[in-house]
């Protein structure tokens, strides 16, 4: 697969006399062989769908070549982060839609000198490509780099904003901000909003509400925020909701008193009470049964609580911090979850990102989480700390972590435990991963839509799939391949294949 920018070259080539003129992509992919090309484009939209219609016509289509080009919106060709962020954007998300990952070649010859210079660090980096270059005199040959990066792509992408940030420091711009909210790492600006909006909500006692997958660091958000809180000094009482038994969930949450109830042998100091003054931590607060929302909603409410089997009420002063790994408005509307209790605890609502939308984080996720296994094992008996090699660091840095920063921790753990010496391997990493769960079947029904879905490029990528997969399935043969996608006729399957830009293989058939 050919990556390119498109240059101003490639774009005079529908109107060259000259063969030799066709630009740097062209003259590529003339040249090379390939299966499929990623055109990165953002120049005028007219010139570039002139310049695609002209290419399809007199390479890709001869060829058999499987084009995409994307239009791509940055300021300035020169800014090494918005070039950065634009390739990896667009990159990861065609090569999600591939079944298996192609080999990458990536075009030094067209664009400025900053995305020839991101090409060179991302192909020596994260996705480890072949650098090709193209002039008339030489034509088209693998670029010589007489060096190798053993660095991760996260470093890499600081490397690239360094030059961008200073600017912004000497022309009097805010200057980053700190590394560190409570115990939260981060460094990218995912969570960097997500920081700002949780500061602004920490010296407030109205209710928040933390939304995030499983393992994605809500009840360390919840420990920053009470710690960044005038209620600092006094407890945060933290309740796994999904851990209590229905039946005791009301004593869980009030206390009891001696006789109230078989084995309530004493009286008992409930989590709110214990929290006077301070804050409680209602974990996974969707898992609490419909009985017990009613009665934290009151209490809530009211700021008083009555221990199972006491007739006197207890005023308590408690700022709620509730969070679930669920979509509390749909749990509302079907009826797993009371409306008046959410519209109570959601006043103030963050959403702890997964890992795969922290850009910039995952290293720093990765020494701090190593340093903080290395603290805890430092007294185990015959422990020495524990290194990671630039190899090992790489292959963490390629994982999907579907399990989140717990699961980035516990591989971590594993590691250090498989390794036998002090710098743990690629090889040490590889054994500690755990195998790949079946994606889901409502994986692009459940994507998340705060950063926006592109529902065109979503049914197209769907259409792909299918279509790709009912021409090899059906040996090249139209008529039974409409038959398995539902379409009426082979003409309509041919007419779906051109509009999706699907190749049709070569029939094995007589």
């Amino acid at each position: 697969m050919l990556v390119s920018w498109l240059g101003t070259a490639d774009l005079k080539a529908p109107e060259a006399v000259d063969r030799a003129d066709i630009g740097p992509v062209a003259s590529t992919l003339a040249a090379r062989t390939f299966d499929r090309v990623l055109l990165l484009a953002d120049q005028n939209p007219k010139s570039v769908r002139r310049y695609e219609s002209w290419l399809r016509t007199n390479l890709a289509s001869k060829k058999g070549l499987a084009l995409s080009v994307a239009r791509v919106d940055i300021t300035n060709p020169t800014n090494f982060e918005q070039i950065y962020s634009a390739v990896t954007q667009c990159l990861d998300h065609e090569l999600r839609a591939l079944e298996e990952r192609p080999a990458l070649s990536f075009n030094l010859s067209s664009g400025t000198p900053a995305m020839a210079a991101t090409w060179v660090v991302l192909g020596k980096t994260k996705y480890r490509a072949e650098l090709l270059q193209s002039s008339r005199q030489t034509g088209v040959e693998t670029a010589s780099v007489p060096f190798d990066i053993s660095l991760s792509p996260e470093f890499v992408t600081d490397v690239l904003r360094g030059p961008d940030r200073q600017l912004e420091k000497l022309s009097g711009g805010a200057s980053d901000a700190g590394s560190k909210f409570g115990d939260i790492i981060y460094r990218g600006p995912a969570m960097r909003r997500l920081i700002e909006r949780a500061s602004k909500a920490a010296p407030r006692s109205v209710p928040v509400l933390i939304e995030g997958e499983s393992g994605t660091g809500k009840e360390l958000l919840a420990r920053a925020i009470h710690a960044a809180s005038p209620r600092r000094r006094k407890p945060l009482e933290v309740v796994n909701c999904g851990a209590i038994p229905p039946e005791l969930a009301e004593s869980a949450l009030f206390g009891h008193v001696k006789g109230a109830f078989t084995g309530a042998v004493r009286d008992q100091v409930g989590h709110f009470e214990a929290a006077h003054g301070g804050a409680l931590f209602l974990d996974e607060v969707g898992e609490l049964p419909l009985l017990a929302q009613v009665k934290l909603l009151r209490a809530i409410q009211e700021g008083e609580i009555r221990r199972v089997g006491d007739d006197r009420t207890l005023q308590v002063d408690v700022r709620i911090i509730a969070a679930t790994n669920r979509q509390l408005a749909a749990e509302v509307a079907a009826g797993r979850f009371r409306e008046d209790l959410f519209y109570r605890l959601a006043v103030l609502i963050l959403r702890a990102p997964p890992l795969r939308e922290r850009e910039g984080d995952l290293e720093p996720l990765i020494d701090g989480r190593l340093a903080r296994i290395n603290a805890q094992s430092a007294k185990e008996p015959g422990f020495s700390p524990r290194r990671i090699s630039p190899e090992a660091k790489a292959m963490l840095m390629r994982h999907g972590w579907p399990g989140n920063v717990r699961e980035l921790e516990n591989t971590l753990r594993r590691a250090a435990v498989w390794c036998d010496g002090e710098i743990m391997e690629a090889a040490d990493i590889a054994d500690a991963l755990l195998p790949r769960a079946t994606p889901a079947a409502d994986a692009v029904l459940g994507r998340p839509l705060e950063a926006g879905v592109d529902l065109p490029e979503l049914l197209a990528e769907v259409a792909r799939h299918y279509l790709s997969r009912a021409m090899s399935a059906c040996n090249g043969n139209k008529s039974r391949a409409a038959e398995l996608v539902g379409l009426a006729s082979y003409q309509t399957l041919t007419n779906w294949l051109e509009k999706y830009d699907v190749t049709e293989p070569r029939s094995r058939e007589a």
